[in-house]
């Protein structure tokens, strides 16, 4: 018996289950949505009575986004629909986004409909879908967000969903009855992707291998059977990781967090040398180290406020050849042990070096909370410092001390290694908020949590009034910077990656001082080493990259070979910042931008007067009453990004004229 090809048994059916007389002149869109239509039996508001076979097309239907007459997105959700999704929707071969979310489909998800290879947003959660998860779903290629959550979905997690390449924002199959374990192959999902596997009957050890490191608890929460880390539940045959007996032979030596610390303690009371004995083990990208280190304490001369802890390296008593911690702030307690014996994980990485989120303590069975930071490991860059010099810049950053401003607590100097120690802020970057976010929010149960655990954070979508505190509150510890010192500081480095977000979603500027620090210069020394640091990417522990190039965010003038950094070019950066908050939208030339800039084409569309909704970002255009504010803020953004720096506001000004939007 000869098969018949998908496309001409759906047409058929079309033709057939519609009852379309066949000289319809609605075309093929049409056809597949009314099958749409035919398969829902409740429909309480009449939501698709503009829905006609008459018409010769559907791209005025209720729900319904088109391009050149093809239908590119379909979004009904929140209708309390019941019925089922038909395979016919695999027919619209232009489809970009689908959403059927928050409403009551049944029955399984049709294999066919992923035969619309062009989707690239994807939500069916909170429906009564059942069943597995179709194989092919994998030909989604520029699928970039998935959310399957809150269904009656069940088998096995299919460990080829890594195969979609472009999947970098969320992956949400939380709430449904997935059963068996955890595939490994899901830590080779970039780490920027948003994973869910809440409140499953997943079980087994949650594999520590690639971008799952990064994840914290929550997003395996809800899963009894589920152990290992991140979890609490030790899994039982797992064994307490010890030291190896014998120091000399290591089985596996391996790197350890801060290679400055490997040889002797100088202790600082006495003349005896005691050796460093540290074991330490590798899990991918959890890196536990321990320490037994023997060192009297003392005061700082001359009332100086710090800890400090020399390292010898050899028999060279030379200052810029031992290692100095130096805590500097006095309610920060831990110590340079306590950072050695710790838990650290890769969260961030860029030219300026490493970062990673360092957990201290709280791992026993006593009550205390670990404490968390967040250590930056610097690159060499084009520096030499002294170590008076590196001091003088370090408490130079310390001294500014702004609620809007990441806190630097202590740092460690060595001639080969160089590391600031800060407060860790949860819930990642703006970056990650806006490009990294899932679409919906719920107060329920069933509502998205945030959660820490670096850039690959789960976060709602930020409303107006996030958006505008989170505007607000940088501007604040911009100006600061700029005012605190007559020697005119300049941060040199403000994006979306550099502004952090705590669990209020209060927002904390970052890397203050970094720019000086690696290139030990206010303006770069070489025009290759600016290129380098112009096309920087922020990469994950296992090479995974975020693309972030720092030359969209920077000031025209400050693009030119020899040029200096100036606080206009902060003013000019910020205002870039402040679009992509409006917008939503990466700030780089692309095809969401028409090919163009994004400051380039907000300043077209005001121009030439266009509607507003054809750059606002979509999240945001069911806020009607925050209109005028909208408004508001894209002129501050077209004002801070003036190509004559003479003609743009200074800080101060901007953080005013902001703080006069007032939230209705």
């Amino acid at each position: 018996m000869a098969v018949i090809p998908f496309k001409v048994t759906a047409c058929l059916i079309l033709f057939t289950f519609t009852n379309l007389p066949l000289l319809s002149s609605l075309n093929t869109d049409g056809l597949a949505l009314l099958a749409l239509k035919a398969a829902i039996t409740t429909d309480p508001t009449d939501t698709l009575a503009s829905w006609s076979e008459t018409d010769p097309t559907p791209c005025h239907w209720h729900g319904i986004t088109c391009i050149n007459d093809r239908v590119t997105s379909l979004s009904l959700p929140d209708k309390n629909f019941t019925g089922y999704i038909p395979f016919e929707l695999g027919l619209l071969g232009s489809l970009a986004q689908l959403t059927l979310s928050r409403n009551n489909f049944s029955k399984s998800i049709p294999s066919h409909l992923f035969n619309a290879t062009t989707l690239r947003f994807l939500d069916l959660s909170h429906n009564s879908l059942s069943g597995p998860i179709p194989a092919n779903i994998v030909s989604l290629e520029a699928l970039t967000h998935l959310d399957l959550s809150s269904n009656c979905l069940n088998g096995s997690l299919p460990a080829s969903l890594n195969k979609l390449k472009s999947l970098t924002g969320t992956l949400n199959l939380s709430y449904n009855s997935f059963s068996g374990e955890i595939p490994g192959s899901y830590g080779f999902f970039p780490v920027m992707v948003s994973l869910d596997l809440r409140h499953n009957n997943l079980s087994g050890k949650v594999p520590l291998s690639g971008s799952l490191v990064n994840q914290g608890p929550t997003a395996f929460a809800g899963n009894p059977s589920l152990c290992g880390f991140p979890l609490q539940t030790a899994c039982p045959e797992a064994v307490n990781i010890t030291v190896s007996d014998n120091p000399e032979n290591p089985k596996d030596p391996n790197p350890v967090l801060f290679p400055g610390s490997v040889g002797k303690v100088k202790v600082k009371t006495g003349s005896v040398a005691v050796p460093l004995i540290s074991g330490f083990s590798v899990v991918i990208g959890v890196v536990t180290v321990s320490v037994w280190l023997y060192r009297k304490k003392r005061r700082a001369d001359e009332g100086k406020m710090g800890k400090e802890e020399k390292i010898d390296k050899g028999d060279n008593n030379e200052e810029e050849q031992k290692g100095k911690f130096v805590v500097m702030d006095e309610g920060f307690n831990l110590e340079l042990e306590d950072l050695l014996r710790a838990s650290a994980y890769v969260v961030g990485k860029s030219r300026s070096g490493i970062v990673y989120k360092v957990v201290v303590g709280g791992g026993g069975s006593g009550t205390a909370m670990p404490t968390v930071v967040a250590v930056r490991r610097l690159s060499e860059g084009d520096a030499t410092w002294k170590l008076k010099e590196f001091e003088s810049e370090v408490e130079a950053i310390e001294r500014v001390h702004h609620p809007n401003i990441a806190r630097l607590r202590a740092y460690y100097f060595a001639h080969d290694e160089k590391l600031l120690v800060s407060d860790f802020i949860r819930n990642g970057s703006l970056y990650s908020a806006l490009h990294v976010s899932i679409s919906n929010v719920d107060e329920s149960p069933h509502g998205v949590e945030i959660v820490a655990g670096g850039p690959s954070n789960t976060l709602p979508v930020l409303s107006w009034t996030a958006r505008l505190k989170i505007a607000q509150g940088t501007a604040r510890g911009l100006m600061y910077i700029h005012e605190h010192s007559p020697r005119k500081y300049v941060h040199g480095n403000i994006k979306s990656t550099k502004i952090l977000l705590d669990d209020e979603l209060q927002p904390y500027i970052s890397s203050f001082g970094l720019t000086r620090l690696v290139w030990n210069s206010s303006k770069f020394t070489t025009s290759a080493s600016k290129k380098q640091y112009l096309n920087q990417t922020i990469s994950s522990a296992m090479g995974l990259k975020i693309s972030a190039p720092s030359n969209i965010y920077l000031a025209p003038e400050a693009r030119v070979s020899g040029s200096k950094f100036s606080q206009k070019c902060d003013v000019y950066s910020f205002g870039i910042v402040l679009m992509e908050l409006l917008t939503g939208r990466l700030p780089g030339a692309g095809s969401e931008n028409d090919g163009e800039g994004l400051e380039s084409l907000v300043r077209k569309v005001f121009q030439e007067e266009r509607p507003l909704s054809e750059i606002i970002d979509p999240a945001l255009l069911s806020e009607v009453h925050a209109k005028k504010q909208v408004i508001a803020v894209f002129h501050i953004s077209l004002n801070c990004t003036e190509l004559d720096p003479e003609l743009r506001p200074r800080m101060r000004t901007v953080s005013e004229s902001l703080d006069r939007i007032k939230l209705h």
